[in-house]
């Protein structure tokens, strides 16, 4: 089984609490479902937020949907003129039976925007 890592972000469209959950969870759970995941599959998750967001921490988000035993990190995205406003970044490892090339990177709403490239 390999080390794999996936990408996705969303855009909030308010700063509170409640709305990040649900955003954030909804974000989790479209990662792990179209990458077929468990729980069992993650080894740590990094998650960012752009620097207009203060009302929780994103982490928050994954131990509501019960991610209790797998290490979590959240840091602030550089505050870059012009970044696209409340986007919730994530870079989860995970282990895969799925090559590079069938990870799928999810990029709800207007973040789809930030990586055309690679949403799904």
């Amino acid at each position: 089984m390999a080390v794999r890592a996936v990408r996705g972000a969303v855009q909030l469209e308010k700063d509170e609490a409640g709305h990040m959950d649900e955003q954030v969870g909804a974000l989790l759970t479209a990662i792990m479902e179209r990458n077929s995941l468990t729980a069992d599959d993650l080894i740590s998750i990094w998650f960012t937020a752009t620097p207009d967001l203060h009302s929780d921490f994103p982490a928050a988000a994954a131990r509501k949907l019960g991610i209790v035993d797998v290490p979590l990190i959240c840091a602030q995205e550089l505050d870059v003129r012009g970044a696209m406003p409340r986007v919730v970044r994530i870079l989860a490892h995970v282990e895969s039976d799925l090559p590079r090339a069938g990870i799928h990177h999810v990029y709800l709403g207007a973040a789809a925007a930030l990586r055309k490239d690679i949403a799904q």
